[in-house]
């Protein structure tokens, strides 16, 4: 396998020009200093490439998905302001919050101009009228059900158990949607039939629960200095994700059990707490069934991928597949 890690590497470099040129010095400057804070961090920028990856699997040029990339990680950027402020999460990417940065307040109006300037970026794309409302449809559909998918994970936290396949189509909403767009919306770039951009999205949605199943186990298993992340704030919070579903099944001694449920959901657990409900869920197997569980989802994209042709793209999005079930971070 290729390391997907210097590909991504080196897409983010290209577009680092594109993603700043968009966003102008002007007043107020804390609004757009807050505006600029996410996408120039960089990150792994996944949902671009994808779009830039599709477009060449399928033999278009890509160049001309650059637009959507943007686009695509201004969206994503604005999620991810939101969804800080929802979580109460004080660090992401080894930084402050945007909301512990500038204020609430003005982190949502950043999170709102991300939004908008993304579509003022779309309105750029070479493509006929009719895939540009195709473009349009997916990704408006995709920030809808984003929208479901949030607000589900937030009522999964409300103390009602949940099941696996809740889990499933939280995430399904909350994260595959918006790879499944990338994704289709390079291909449509491309030129792709429809059977391709069919297959494409199922590799890309499969891909999208792969990746948020392991960033789950990230966030209760993973190393806080390399994921930049808090970590055990899903167990503070009660969220139930692919381990924690799976623990309230299978802890089988009263005892764990009870020392768990005391656990889980305490917004104020100490550290030695978290420590505590995390040598749990190794001893029940949870965090070995999410593994093993996104590494499922991972062979079912990497099967879509079967009817496009040998290429450098293709071979990308494979091992795309396989590293988002074996990153650290």
């Amino acid at each position: 396998m290729a390391d997907p890690k210097i590909i991504l590497a080196e897409i983010s470099r290209d577009l680092d020009s594109r993603i700043k040129l968009y966003i102008k010095d002007e007043h107020p400057r804390n609004l757009i200093e807050a505006v600029r804070q996410y996408p120039y961090a960089g990150g792994k920028r996944i949902r671009p490439s994808l779009v830039i990856a599709s477009c060449g699997a399928v033999g278009g040029e890509k160049s001309k998905s650059i637009p959507l990339a943007v686009a695509i990680e201004y969206i994503h950027n604005f999620t991810l302001i939101h969804d800080d402020i929802i979580d109460g999460d004080r660090e992401r990417r080894g930084m402050p919050t945007s909301h512990t940065k500038y204020g609430t307040p003005t982190a949502i109006l950043a999170g709102d101009a991300l939004f908008g300037k993304a579509f003022n970026v779309l309105s750029e794309l070479d493509v006929s009228d009719k895939d540009l409302r195709r473009i349009l449809r997916s990704i408006t559909a995709a920030v809808w059900d984003l929208a479901r998918g949030q607000q589900m994970d937030i009522n999964n936290e409300c103390g009602r158990t949940v099941t696996i396949d809740d889990y499933i189509e939280t995430i399904r909403l909350k994260t595959g949607v918006l790879f499944a767009a990338s994704a289709v919306g390079g291909a449509l770039i491309g030129g792709a039939d429809d059977l391709t951009i069919e297959a494409i999205c199922r590799y890309a949605t499969s891909l999208g629960i792969a990746f948020q199943i392991f960033d789950d186990i990230l966030g209760i298993a993973g190393d806080p200095i390399k994921t930049g992340k808090s970590v055990g704030n899903d167990i503070r919070r009660g969220k139930y994700t692919a381990i924690t579903c799976h623990a309230a099944e299978s802890i089988k001694d009263e005892n764990e059990m009870r020392r768990f449920c005391s656990i889980f959901g305490k917004i104020d657990s100490s550290e030695e707490e978290i420590g505590v409900v995390r040598s749990i869920l190794e001893r029940s197997g949870s965090i070995a069934y999410a593994v093993r569980l996104a590494e499922k989802y991972s062979k079912d994209a990497v099967s879509e991928l079967s009817l496009l042709t040998s290429s450098e793209d293709k071979d990308f999005m494979i091992d795309l597949a396989r590293y988002a079930v074996t990153r650290s971070v």
